[in-house]
């Protein structure tokens, strides 16, 4: 299996005019080639694509699976040309199958809207490629255009946007950019009665020293996120979460910030181990609406999930038998 962590399709808002066209649902992935002391692409790859094997990349050439920005393909021993580009088609040999499937909410010729599972990344990156849900709605849809207006974590589930035309794309964004769009999601986290309820947590938000995680940090806020109890049972609440802002695992950060860890999170305040996925005991995280007024037609748009988290008593009987399992080794 190769274990690097290769680039990302082209992201949104950055069109490039790549030479090679969408293929099963996957668009090509594209590398830049900076300024370096490489007398050849092989020697480029083999140091940028350290732990993907030499023959591999040999193979792809072979068979003109390697493409420039001009769309010639790339030929073994081809000299290093600083500036260029390098388009191929990402391959990972035992990706895991999701078994959820995403639901489709809504579509007409702007806006694709998803009812996403827990799982499941938005995009193709790391590990996952066509078990991501652009890469299946590309597939079932057949619209190679689609790109995501915003994304959730993998191990978050409801409702993502998708914008359908690259011309009237911008506009939506723009909503986002400008927090414009409102957007509610549910938890199901501890229920801790000493904290005054509504509340308004505001925190500035930095990469953590691990490269996954986010973390608090002095300095001006750049994250804000509302809080209400929607229900209490035990020593479980059901939480609504309105955030202002949409930095990189806010809410997760700011729940376990307020003692309030969600339930099934496997990263905060304690970031478990890669692959350990649980599929009975997914984060009890949902975006449950998203809503705004459409900046092309004019028409005031609301996308619901039709997911449901586990209920309290569900969860908290899912907690105690958790605790009476042995650890693991």
């Amino acid at each position: 299996m190769n274990t690097a962590r290769p680039p990302r399709e082209t992201p949104p808002g950055k069109p490039l005019s790549a030479p090679l066209p969408t293929k099963d649902g996957v668009g090509p992935s594209c590398v830049a080639l900076p300024p370096g002391p490489w007398g050849s692409i092989d020697e480029f790859l083999a140091e940028r694509f350290a732990a993907i094997p030499a023959d591999i990349w040999r193979s792809r050439m072979q068979q003109g699976e390697l493409l420039d920005e001009h769309g010639a393909a790339v030929a073994p021993g081809q000299p290093y040309r600083a500036g260029g580009r390098l388009y191929y088609y990402r391959a990972i040999d035992d990706e895991q199958k999701v078994p959820f499937d995403e639901v489709l909410l809504f579509q007409d010729e702007l806006l694709v809207a998803v009812d996403k599972p827990h799982f499941l990344s938005v995009t193709p990156g790391g590990r996952h490629l066509h078990e991501t849900l652009l890469v299946r709605l590309k597939r079932r849809l057949a619209i190679d255009t689609l790109t995501p207006l915003h994304r959730l974590d993998r191990e978050t589930a409801g409702v993502v946007v998708f914008s359908v035309q690259p011309a009237t794309r911008g506009a939506y964004q723009a909503l986002f950019a400008h927090k414009t769009v409102r957007k509610h999601y549910e938890a199901v986290a501890p229920w801790r009665p000493e904290l005054a309820f509504p509340l308004t947590r505001r925190s500035r938000l930095v990469e953590d020293a691990h490269f996954l995680r986010m973390c608090e940090a002095p300095g001006e806020p750049n994250a804000e996120t509302h809080f209400e109890v929607l229900e209490t049972l035990g020593s479980l609440g059901r939480y609504r979460l309105t955030p202002v802002t949409g930095r990189t695992h806010q809410l997760r950060v700011h729940c376990a910030a307020l003692g309030l860890p969600i339930a099934g999170d496997r990263m905060y305040p304690t970031l478990l181990p890669a692959d350990t996925d649980d599929h009975a005991r997914p984060l009890q995280l949902l975006a449950t609406t998203l809503a705004f007024t459409d900046p092309v037609t004019g028409q005031a748009r609301r996308f619901e999930t039709a997911r449901q988290l586990a209920t309290l008593r569900d969860t908290e009987a899912l907690n105690e038998g958790a605790a009476a399992l042995p650890a693991r080794p």
